[in-house]
């Protein structure tokens, strides 16, 4: 649970950085004050729980695991580690939206959602890349 708390930690604290570096920015006011389409700037955002999860999944596998791991394995500590991350992330979220942009007319839990999804299949397709061959099945 360590390794998934560590990287967890990691991946929460980063997108929460984010929506503070999109806020001052600008991206949020300018984009869409009163609508809720997307900037080009909050896709990139994906790019951090896609490198928290394959580092976070690869030390597990070779430093807690002894360099092998199942894809299931692989799968329940990227769920460990996107349950700690989704918690710090969602704190963020709140906190900004109740504190800094309370006129903000866009749907950041629901984006949050989106996010999990997304951080499901990257845990599947960073678990199968990451897991050992099974010599039987």
């Amino acid at each position: 649970m360590k390794n998934a708390i560590k990287y967890g930690v990691i991946i929460g604290v980063l997108s929460g950085v984010w929506i503070l570096i999109l806020h001052f920015a600008g991206v949020y006011e300018n984009a869409y004050p009163n609508s809720d389409s997307s900037s080009w700037l909050e896709y990139l955002s994906v790019i951090i729980p896609f490198i928290g999860l394959y580092f976070g999944i690869k030390s597990f596998r070779d430093n807690y695991n002894g360099g092998r791991m199942e894809f299931f394995e692989g799968i329940f500590e990227g769920f460990k580690i996107m349950i700690v991350g989704g918690i710090i992330a969602a704190f963020f979220a709140t906190v900004y939206i109740q504190y800094v942009a309370q006129s903000l007319k866009m749907d950041m839990m629901g984006r949050i959602g989106g996010a999990g999804v997304v951080g499901v299949l990257f845990t599947l397709a960073i678990s199968l890349l990451l897991m050992n061959k099974q010599r039987n099945l």
